[in-house]
């Protein structure tokens, strides 16, 4: 046979037998004088075999292993190995579409900052129902959807607990309203503006004391996160940041 009456016999390509031949799966065969291969029936067995084993989802190196005289494992053990891989692939994708579910059944959609979790996605709901249309606030839950995706199971945890404590405060959402308004209003300010203490105090008082973690007081470390943190903010807004969590450092000591 010529290769491309192998390739039709056995349902592949040509360049997939040539693939094979270069990966040592497929023997070479003899070739005749005029410089064509000759393959034989054997060829057409072997290659059906790898065909049959790359459908289940076995890589080359694996196939290569069942193909070989002298292969550490037997095609069971192989073929054992490989439904439990895809046992574990199936139960990844039970939970993903579970997780998928949950979001798609969010009260309100999906929120703009992407898919987070349940309970930050009702969070979100609760702020865009106080501030819809604040700059202020759209940073805010930019952050707490970085957060959700970085920080530890419990410090997220903990976040997301004493976030939706505070909203849920008497109070609580009319004071966020004042710290967003007067975090907007300096966007075109500077550093300097004697708004500046107002709105890291009205911020401060919308924020619970536990927000951060025990221990921390590293609000002035010339660290590269928090300056990358600061630099998304106008000058005058960073600052009032920084003076918030001077704040409430200050009043857990």
């Amino acid at each position: 046979m010529r290769i491309g009456e192998l390739a039709a016999a056995v349902g592949v390509t040509t360049r997939t037998v040539r693939h094979y031949h270069h990966q040592g799966l497929l023997p070479e065969p003899e070739r005749r004088p005029n410089g064509y291969r000759d393959y034989t029936l054997r060829h057409a067995v072997v290659l059906a075999r790898i065909r049959r084993l790359t459908e289940l989802g076995l890589g080359l190196a694996e196939v290569r292993d069942v193909l070989a005289e002298d292969a550490g494992k037997d095609l069971v053990e192989v073929l054992s190995e490989l439904d439990e891989d895809l046992a574990r692939q199936e139960a990844a994708l039970r939970e993903r579409r579970a997780r998928l579910r949950a979001l798609l059944e969010t009260e309100g959609g999906v929120p703009a900052e992407g898919p987070v979790s349940p309970r930050l996605a009702a969070l979100f709901q609760d702020m865009a129902h106080a501030v819809a249309d604040s700059p202020m606030a759209a940073k805010d839950r930019e952050m707490l959807a970085l957060i959700e995706t970085t920080a530890s199971p419990e410090d997220r945890e903990r976040i997301m607990e004493v976030m939706g404590g505070a909203l849920a405060t008497p109070g609580g959402v009319e004071r966020a309203l004042a710290a967003y308004a007067l975090l907007d209003e300096l966007a075109d300010a500077g550093p300097g503006d004697p708004r500046v203490e107002e709105a890291a105090r009205a911020l401060a008082d919308c924020l619970p004391r536990d927000l951060l973690p025990d221990g921390w007081g590293g609000v002035d470390h010339d660290d590269s996160f928090l300056r990358a943190f600061y630099a998304d903010f106008a000058p005058a807004q960073a600052e009032a940041i920084r003076r918030t969590l001077r704040i409430l450092v200050e009043e857990r000591r």
